[in-house]
């Protein structure tokens, strides 16, 4: 039976008791830099400066990489900000709780209306901290947020860092394939031929020597061609890196929260039936939804108290027999 258990309090002190090596996958979200505030001394998120957040990740992420198994991953989510106005000193209250300001956002080295990029901050400080940086994928928003600004885009895209321990690491590409794209709507090859440019012709067609994903060989050796016209390219393909997914709002919640489809495919790939998924920053506790869905176990951590009793619900709704308080 599958267990689950979040703990209470910083999640750096929650980190420090679990035992080392014993969780397979990491998929998390950390709070933004400057966006909230959550109410709790020693939240972060509140740092003064991005130097100072991105020291909080560093060693967050040095205490999450002690627990993961030598061939575990780590799926991180985090969004970016601006510099705020000159006008106001770059303070904002925040949308969840009214107790304090936000974090001045003018830091030397940036000016007013800047672009953080706290994201690749945060991911290249993790890379010199020994990670292996292996993919940014782009959460790409087909619903984002209304944004009043009129001299750039609105923001649609977050993104979503895989990182390993190790450089060979587990990661089950099978479990999140994709169905394959033909025709106008995707790869233009429909034939066994490929086309080259011929002096003096131009564009010719090749006959192919390697064969296609699924095709069958024909006798000849190794520098046989493969047969039929139309080449069976399989069903599936490699999951790309551009996920498209809707926001997905928790009637629970009172702040943002991880969309399960945007969970889902960092859980099934980063891990196997009955191994460990941890979230230090485990908010409303769709990680650990996702992950006692899938057959894994949960460890969650947590500072708010009201946050903690949410989760609980929202797990134990999900998996009602799944024992509770056992995972670590």
């Amino acid at each position: 039976m599958s267990k689950w258990a979040i703990h209470p309090g910083d999640t750096r002190a929650s980190l420090a008791r679990l035992p080392e090596r014993s969780v397979r996958c990491c998929v998390t979200s950390p709070p933004y830099w400057g966006l909230r505030d959550y109410g709790h001394d020693g939240q972060i998120g509140l740092e003064q400066t991005p130097a100072a957040y991105v020291a909080s990740m560093v060693e967050v992420f040095a205490a999450v990489r002690r627990v993961l198994t030598d061939d575990g991953t780590l799926w991180l989510n985090l969004g970016d900000s601006y510099t705020g106005n000159a006008s106001t000193g770059g303070t904002g209250k925040s949308t969840a709780y009214a107790v304090r300001d936000l974090p001045n956002k003018n830091t030397p080295g940036l000016k007013p209306k800047d672009l953080v990029g706290i994201p690749w901050r945060v991911a290249f400080a993790l890379q010199a901290d020994g990670w292996y940086l292996r993919s940014d994928i782009i959460w790409h928003k087909p619903n984002p947020m209304p944004e009043s600004v009129t001299d750039r885009p609105t923001k649609a895209h977050e993104y979503i860092f895989l990182l390993a321990k190790s450089e060979r690491y587990y990661y089950d590409h099978k479990a999140i394939a994709e169905d394959c794209v033909r025709g106008d709507a995707g790869s233009s090859f429909t034939s066994e031929y490929d086309l080259v440019t011929k002096p003096g012709v131009g564009l010719a067609p090749r006959k192919r020597t390697m064969p296609p994903i699924g095709g069958v060989k024909k006798a000849g050796g190794d520098n046989a061609t493969y047969s039929g016209n139309t080449p069976d390219f399989g069903t599936t393909r490699n999951k790309r890196d551009v996920w498209t997914i809707a926001t997905q709002p928790y009637s629970g919640a009172h702040f943002a929260t991880f969309p399960e489809a945007l969970v889902e495919p960092c859980i099934l790939a980063g891990s196997a039936v009955g191994d460990t998924v941890l979230d230090p920053f485990s908010g409303s506790g769709t990680t650990g939804a996702v992950a006692v869905r899938h057959g894994r176990n949960y460890i969650g951590c947590e500072l708010n108290p009201a946050y903690i009793a949410l989760s609980e619900r929202r797990i134990g709704d999900e998996a009602p027999l799944f024992a509770k308080g056992g995972a670590a």
